[in-house]
């Protein structure tokens, strides 16, 4: 993937943008290796990861294993006013999301790869297991 923009160019709704997409595709890869292969199942099953509440639970179980700087990334992410926010979706919950989305952007956009791949892992099987 080629990358031009620096992470520290963006705002955290930005970083929260391009988490978002990253973390939808960990999600359904996740759900591809699991063995889902219908379209429908597929979509029902990666909401559950996807989902602004699953996201708000995994940010708030992940707290112990984030560095001092990814925590002010999720609180730059988390505290960062949104024109838009789901109709369905507690304000509360949505702004923690948008914190998880931020550190994933953030990871993926400053090369931390290896993080990125730990903290993923780790959130799925955290999904996983509250399922």
């Amino acid at each position: 993937m080629n990358q031009t923009w620096r992470a520290n160019e963006l705002s955290p709704l930005g970083l929260a943008f391009v988490g978002d997409a990253v973390w939808e595709t960990y999600a359904r890869n996740h759900c591809l290796n699991l063995g889902v292969r219908k379209p429908n199942e597929l979509h029902k099953r990666c909401t559950r990861y996807v989902s602004a509440k699953a996201q708000a639970d995994v940010l708030a179980r992940l707290q112990d294993v984030l560095t001092e700087t990814e925590l002010d990334v999720v609180r730059r992410g988390r505290n960062t006013k949104s024109a838009h926010v789901r109709r369905n979706v507690d304000v509360i919950v949505y702004r923690h999301s948008t914190g998880f989305e931020a550190l994933i952007g953030y990871l993926h956009g400053t090369g931390q790869n290896e993080r990125l791949e730990e903290i993923a892992n780790l959130a799925l099987r955290i999904l996983d297991d509250s399922q």
